[in-house]
């Protein structure tokens, strides 16, 4: 064996799941433990932020850092535009990209974090607000900040108390705290938060409209009552919907005949030869408008147990049809 390699201990499996659960419960009792101390500052850091017209600049150096940037993309996700910032990069340049209208939100364990210190006197000459997350309410961070938060932990649940881990997990859940009371205050609704997340499986639920994923024109399947059934099938096997719309002079759908009704006339052994649209069409056809979300014809489709949906527009003349290969398609179902 080389002299620079390390011996590696042989893995102790029930010492591994016990520390597993051990620093689950440690963390999960420095979370609990916040609940308690929560109080008017968390309350007036929420007010401060509701009346800035700027954004939420987040900053955090090391460990703090990286919650820092989790911090800020969830508030930016749920209604509070926010940044990070990083402390280092602040003092050579980054500073300028705070303005009068924002507010500073610092992450630091002890409050005494070199590289947010230094920044403290110049933060305070811009005029805006600082709102410190900190183990150290009496640290220079604490003290000097218009509103701090305690996120103080018992200890960590590193075994040598060193890394952090507790007090992040504090920092982390008092940054989801801030972002959904945000939230909240600012009516927040699910469809905003789809526009935040246009590519998610959300967004993609709460944006796509029926107009989006229909067919259209000549993808659109359409006879008139008088047409026979040889001209019927012709068009619903050019069109490849599995069905056809049956349509008034003007247009408008007074029924349809799909691929499930044509099987259920052979297995009956009914003569096709002369019938026409109007014998076979079922009458009153569900219908959806072309600017009704697309997760509706879901609904739809499931209550009625069918697989195609004409679509009207505003004057309830055909002007598309969709089935669920087209929602599946755009990844609505």
């Amino acid at each position: 064996m080389k002299t620079n390699e390390k011996k590696i201990t042989p893995v102790n499996r029930t010492q591994i799941l016990n520390l597993g659960r051990q620093t689950l419960a440690i963390e999960a009792q420095a979370v609990s433990a916040l609940q308690n101390r929560l109080g008017e500052s968390f309350v007036s850091a929420v007010e401060c932020i509701l009346k800035i017209q700027g954004r939420v600049v987040v900053m955090g150096m090391g460990k703090s850092g990286h919650i820092g940037t989790k911090i800020a993309a969830t508030l930016a996700s749920t209604g509070t535009p926010s940044m990070f910032v990083h402390p280092g990069e602040a003092s050579h340049g980054d500073l300028g990209m705070i303005t009068p209208q924002d507010v500073v939100l610092a992450l630091s364990n002890s409050g005494e974090t070199e590289e947010i210190t230094r920044l403290l006197p110049l933060i305070k000459r811009l005029g805006v607000s600082l709102i410190a997350i900190t183990g150290g309410e009496n640290s220079t961070l604490g003290s000097q900040a218009t509103l701090c938060i305690d996120s103080s932990v018992e200890k960590e649940a590193c075994p040598l108390n060193l890394a952090p881990t507790a007090s992040t997990t504090a920092q982390l859940a008092i940054g989801d705290a801030l972002a959904v009371a945000l939230l909240d205050a600012r009516g927040f609704k699910s469809a905003d938060f789809a526009a935040s997340h246009p590519a998610g499986a959300l967004g993609r639920r709460l944006l796509t409209h029926v107009s989006d994923i229909m067919r259209t024109q000549d993808q659109v399947p359409s006879v008139v009552p008088e047409m026979g059934m040889s001209d019927l099938l012709q068009e619903m096997s050019k069109k490849g919907l599995g069905a056809t719309a049956i349509v008034d002079s003007k247009g408008v759908p007074i029924g349809i005949f799909t691929d499930g009704d044509l099987r259920r006339l052979i297995e009956k052994g009914v003569s096709l030869k002369d019938l026409k649209a109007a014998d076979v069409m079922r009458s009153g056809p569900k219908t959806i408008t072309e600017n009704a979300l697309a997760v509706d014809v879901v609904g739809i489709m499931e209550e009625r147990s069918i697989n195609t949906l004409l679509v009207v527009n505003s004057d309830g003349v055909l002007c598309g049809a969709l089935n669920t290969n087209d929602l599946m398609r755009a990844k609505v179902i």
